[in-house]
């Protein structure tokens, strides 16, 4: 029997999924992709793709939600593994998996879960600020104009799906962003029929787990950077201040220093501290104690 439901990455401690913006486009675009294989079987209403997990809520048997998200799991391993030579980085993150009921508005309430992730982590004020996910795309009263896939070459299209999907719907449009219109396999109608009205959908945000997060939070008054941008930063900062080429070969005392910096420059709390220095929490929190 098909049911709704919530499907969470475990957080990687010490890693991030996504390096880069190109990263994140890739993985829209797998989105896309598993969504077509899926067709008929499993239904995406709504999904989020964080700096180091990923969260979707998905109609279908329980089998096939799962298969989805390994589907995907799969495809983007094989990218990192062909872009950064880690062939197995997502095999042993695991996967959460709950049934959502119509229980006290259940529905709305994980959708509205998974979209406020990003206003969560401070990234963004709204959920359809965020680009990496379907926060954008309900109602949406601006038109999309896209190109049609079956107006662009095989090694074209390839080259912006980084797969050869040549049974991907010639009418399906790629954004000016580069990845495929979430339009064109979302159900949008199921969502949008669900809240009624952006009002309604706007309330709901408010209301969210994640949003009291946000509210109580130390940093709540503090700028974010993005993980991206504090890693693209680690490598200048640990040759500005010790004169060495990456985080790997400070010693403990100059770990804590860049902690220290990162914090006083990002406004980065221990968790994301630990993300982007590519460390556990539990070792990044032994340095961060001495202080």
């Amino acid at each position: 029997m098909k049911k709704y439901y919530l499907l969470s990455t475990e957080h990687l401690e010490d890693g991030l999924w996504f390096r880069d913006d190109k990263d994140f486009l890739v993985a829209m675009n797998h989105v896309a992709i598993e969504a077509l294989r899926f067709s008929g079987t499993v239904t995406v209403l709504a999904f989020v793709l964080m700096s180091n997990h990923v969260h979707f809520v998905l109609f279908g048997k329980r089998d096939d939600v799962v298969e989805f998200i390994v589907s995907f799991k799969r495809r983007f391993s094989h990218y990192l593994s062909s872009r950064y030579g880690k062939g197995k980085y997502l095999k042993n993150n695991d996967l959460d998996v709950k049934e959502v009921t119509w229980d006290d508005d259940g529905l709305e309430r994980v959708i509205a879960y998974v979209q406020m992730n990003p206003v969560a982590a401070r990234i963004c004020s709204h959920p359809t600020q965020y680009p990496w996910g379907s926060g954008s795309a309900f109602f949406n009263s601006k038109k999309i104009i896209g190109k049609r896939l079956g107006d662009i070459s095989a090694r074209t299209k390839a080259k912006i799906l980084h797969s050869f999907c040549p049974d991907l719907p010639a009418e399906w449009r790629v954004g000016e962003d580069g990845y495929i219109l979430l339009e064109e396999y979302l159900d949008l109608k199921t969502v949008e029929n669900l809240f009624r009205t952006p009002t309604r959908m706007n309330y709901f945000y408010s209301g969210s787990s994640k949003a009291r997060k946000r509210m109580e939070s130390e940093f709540v008054d503090l700028p974010a950077f993005r993980d991206q941008t504090i890693l693209h930063a680690l490598p200048d900062m640990c040759r500005s201040l010790f004169q060495k080429e990456s985080f790997e070969s400070l010693s403990r005392e100059e770990k804590k220093e860049l902690f220290l910096q990162i914090r006083y420059r990002f406004s980065a709390d221990i968790t994301q501290i630990a993300r982007v220095c590519g460390v556990t929490y539990a070792e990044a929190a032994k340095i961060w104690e001495e202080f």
